[in-house]
């Protein structure tokens, strides 16, 4: 149980002591873990599949570990067919009155932000969603109840098949998102030259960001969104520029996979960046790297304009084949 979670339950457990708290045994081992009042005298402990009728209402308790508590479990009301959802089908974003996700432009407005919360912060758990999407496909469900967000009444399949792509690794698009580290623009000049290619080859919906400006939790949710990934970084110390090594770390720690991925790198006296990028994520699942590694000193040279154009029309190539 998440500590804000846990907090506010528990704050109203011990402001009303006739309140029950209905859980499994792992919600209240956590709960001794944070507070020190006497948990088992006020607990329901509820086990997968199992029901507590309320009078009108009776809930069923799924497990859903990993998304992304351990203790992890939804409710789901079989009387009105309502899923209480708890971080599953999340979103950052601050409520504006309407509180119906069909009240608001969800996919313009919300989409972008229910991603970045999905892959930061269940986005490594892409098995244990699999396993919880397959429990629901065997339920009715008119409502989804989430503890961040809109609640969901109408085109639940379509949100339903966002977490689908997401947990499977599947990319939203079949394009380029390219996140590049540049000291003094050079880095950044050869990306550019880059995307412009690939605009003139047809490519549309090209991503471009900066990671010493952009948030890595930001790029971790275009990653998952893109089929084709660029990575550009300057040599840092012999390494990577330390914000392209928190976003390629991030990455792995997410659990992204099913990328290609293709590299560029600069360095004045030894760059070593793409070597280590590589390494990186070569490290990760089903990750395919590109052989047309450019590399730069310093800045980019006439004669390696061509090195673009073989690197671009082997990006073309692989979004024809993907």
């Amino acid at each position: 149980m998440e500590p804000d979670h846990c907090g506010t339950m528990c704050e109203l457990v011990l402001r009303y002591p006739e309140v029950k708290i209905v859980g499994n045994a792992k919600t209240f081992a956590m709960i001794r873990q944070f507070f020190n009042f006497d948990i088992d005298s006020r607990a329901v402990t509820v086990n997968e599949s199992e029901t507590l009728c309320t009078g009108k209402h009776t809930l069923k308790f799924i497990m859903a570990p990993m998304i992304h508590w351990p203790e992890t479990m939804v409710t789901y009301d079989t009387t009105d067919k309502i899923l209480f959802s708890g971080d599953a089908f999340g979103t950052f974003g601050a409520m504006n009155g309407n509180i119906f996700a069909d009240e608001v432009d969800f996919e313009h407005e919300w989409l972008k932000d229910a991603r970045r919360y999905y892959t930061n912060i269940v986005g490594k758990y892409g098995p244990q969603v699999q396993t919880l999407l397959k429990k629901a496909q065997n339920i009715e469900i008119n409502m989804i109840c989430s503890l961040h967000g809109p609640v969901w009444r109408t085109n639940i399949e379509w949100f339903i098949d966002k977490y689908q792509k997401w947990s499977t690794y599947t990319p939203e698009e079949n394009s380029v998102m390219i996140a590049y580290a540049s000291v003094y623009g050079n880095t950044e000049n050869a990306v550019n030259i880059l995307a412009l290619k690939l605009a003139d080859a047809g490519v549309k919906r090209i991503a471009m960001y900066d990671v010493s400006v952009t948030h890595p939790s930001e790029i971790v949710a275009e990653a998952f969104r893109y089929s084709h990934l660029v990575f550009a970084s300057t040599t840092y110390n012999t390494g990577i520029f330390c914000n392209m090594e928190t976003v390629l770390l991030d990455l792995k720690a997410h659990n992204l996979q099913n990328r290609t991925v293709a590299i560029i790198e600069n360095g004045t006296w030894a760059p070593t960046s793409g070597k280590l990028m590589r390494g990186i994520i070569s490290e990760m699942k089903d990750m395919r790297i590109l052989d047309n590694t450019v590399s730069i000193k310093s800045s980019l040279k006439e004669n390696q304009i061509e090195e673009l154009d073989a690197l671009a029309a082997a990006i073309v190539e692989s979004l024809k084949t993907s």
